[in-house]
């Protein structure tokens, strides 16, 4: 039996494997010019950097893919702990270094707040809570029959999870600096922490339990190792190749079309395109269900994504590996990125310096790096080839009087991508970073469901379907379909 998936994002990299392991002959087509989806690699004058994620934080999901087949992930790539896990550098050049031991962190929040000790512990049972209820029972769970999510309310409701994450944290916490630090997790999945539900919050548990790690080599090792796996297997395939639709025929997905005509048929179709553009772009009006085009009517994206990737001439040895850059405000500045949509003139930074761990990523006596802006999607309107320069230079100057002295005199090779490059390279509706947002009403069955509403033979994974973005949770869509697809016949 033949099985197409669309896109080798991790999501559709762990569908094709798990596929094959059922016996099926896959064909994986990639629209970019390497596996990986948005986890490309783009080098620019000896300077490297991994395009999209670079926190890995279950390596164990990673391990079963290799498993699988009967190898083992470390035999091909290496793997070494980050720390710490962030830095969070705050409006008045004051820190916290969260992660490493236990004891670790709590001498560092003894620092900003001593009596948020024992209030982190609390917020860190609770996490586990969490997590053994939300990433261990139900992250691999189908979630497509309406009574599978009816029969969890009970659970969820104990756990409070109708709260928001930064209701949560700051049940536990005092401080706000550390209340800022512990409720920013929703961010990292396109969410915002005033409007995600707390089930977010086993984020804590599964950093704490599972550490935070980085692949040398960069993210792109991992999925270089990930395409051997896929090749050594038989799985096809087809780089540079855009999918256009889905062939459907009487409620029934047959294979796919490609944007030059050809077609590809096939038993199974997998899509880890984007799960909007999916229903919006590449399936007829006339075979959406109803459902599907509710949800696609009524869906709420994530924040877009501005990110500058540049190297410098010389090397800043005492920024970590991850840095958090808080701006002055924080709930107001979200607000303008969610709800208000508009380009406020602050604005809060994650930086990565890969070289911090892998000093390959840049020539000698350099430094690799980028910095990721949270902004508004595309459905603000805002005019990129204009604001771009101007929010370039506006980070520049807040990096090169803080954290990265001497910058505007050292910043070489550097380029961007905006929300709209979000949207041409990689498909995604409105140039969301994370595809739909993680709230409540786009939760569980009410998110783009795993197993196709109204067209058989079609499954979802990625960000947009159960249970979300980020790599652990795109890798556990693909356990999702596992559970619903036969083994070949």
């Amino acid at each position: 039996m033949k099985a197409v998936v669309i896109g080798t994002g991790f999501g559709g990299i762990a569908a094709a494997l798990r596929l094959r392991a059922k016996g099926y002959d896959v064909t994986a087509i990639e629209r970019c010019g390497a596996v990986g989806g948005r986890a490309q690699l783009f080098e620019r004058e000896g300077f490297r950097h991994d395009a999209g994620p670079t926190v890995i934080t279950a390596p164990f999901l990673f391990e079963e893919l290799f498993g699988l087949f009967g190898e083992k992930l470390s035999d091909h790539v290496k793997m070494v702990p980050v720390k710490p896990w962030y830095r969070f550098r705050f409006s008045d050049g004051s820190t916290f270094d969260y992660g490493g031991t236990l004891e670790e962190t709590l001498a560092e929040i003894r620092k900003i707040e001593p009596e948020d000790c024992a209030g982190y512990l609390a917020l860190l049972a609770h996490s586990k809570k969490i997590y053994k209820v939300g990433f261990e029972e139900l992250s691999a769970q189908p979630f497509h029959r309406f009574w599978t999510m009816v029969k969890q309310v009970p659970a969820l409701l104990r756990l409070r999870n109708y709260e928001t994450v930064w209701q949560m944290v700051s049940r536990h916490l005092k401080s706000p600096k550390l209340r800022q630090a512990f409720s920013i997790q929703p961010l990292l999945v396109g969410g915002n922490p005033f409007d995600t539900t707390s089930i977010y919050g086993l984020i804590h548990y599964l950093e704490r339990e599972h550490g935070v790690h980085f692949i040398m080599g960069g993210t792109a090792a991992l999925t270089q190792a990930l395409a051997d796996l896929m090749v050594r297997q038989g799985i096809k395939l087809r780089l540079n190749t855009t999918v256009s639709s889905i062939k459907i025929r009487d409620g029934v997905a047959v294979g796919v079309i490609l944007a030059d005509g050809f077609e590809i048929a096939a038993d199974i179709v997998v899509s880890n395109a984007d799960a909007a553009h999916l229903y919006q772009n590449m399936v007829k009006s006339e075979d959406r269900s109803l459902a599907s085009g509710l949800k696609l009517k009524a869906a709420h994206y994530s924040m877009g994504l501005y990110v500058l990737y540049f190297g410098t001439k010389k090397k800043y040895p005492e920024v970590a590996h991850h840095t958090i850059w808080m701006g002055e405000r924080y709930q107001e500045l979200l607000e303008d990125i969610f709800h208000r949509k508009v380009l406020a003139d602050d604005f809060s930074l994650y930086l990565h310096r890969p070289t911090a761990t892998d000093p390959s990523f840049a020539p000698a006596g350099c430094d690799s790096f980028y910095v990721l802006c949270p902004v508004p999607n595309l459905q603000a309107g805002i005019d990129w080839a204009e604001a771009e320069p101007k929010l370039r230079a506006r980070i520049i100057k807040a990096l090169d009087e803080t954290m990265l002295p001497g910058l505007k005199e050292n910043i070489t090779a550097d380029f961007a991508m905006t929300p709209e490059d979000f949207k041409h390279n990689y498909q995604s509706m409105h140039g969301a970073g994370f595809s739909i947002a993680p709230l409540f009403r786009q939760s569980a069955w009410f998110r783009f469901h795993n197993k196709a509403e109204g067209i058989k033979n079609l499954y979802l994974v990625g960000a947009g379907t159960h249970p979300g973005a980020g790599m652990p949770g795109v890798l556990c869509s693909a356990k999702v379909i596992d559970a619903l697809i036969p083994q070949a016949s």
